[in-house]
């Protein structure tokens, strides 16, 4: 009886202390806390790094591209040399691996 009439009297404290509770839980494990925050910024880092790679490749694709369209004779040689493992009869052959 005693613990009801002092609840009653404490109504303020009891309140403030679960709402403070409540939002210091929010803050640290709620889904905008900053468990939530760290994974996203991580997430975020990981997909700047993956698009400048994207980039780069995209970046050698065109050259490529526009090296063929320009038919450089360089670049088709290496090119058909590679796609079809051709060798002149006067060139030497070194097997690396």
């Amino acid at each position: 009886m005693r613990l009801i009439e002092s609840l009653k009297n404490k109504k303020f404290l009891l309140f403030n202390i679960f709402f403070t509770l409540y939002i210091g839980i929010n803050l640290i494990g709620g889904e905008r806390g900053l468990i939530s925050y760290f994974d996203k910024k991580n997430t975020y880092e990981k997909l700047l790094e993956e698009e400048k790679v994207l980039t780069s490749e995209l970046k050698n694709l065109d050259h490529k591209i526009s090296l063929i369209n320009k038919n450089d004779p360089d670049y088709l040689d290496i090119l058909y040399r590679q796609k079809f493992k051709y060798v002149t009869e006067d060139e030497i052959i070194i097997k690396l691996k």
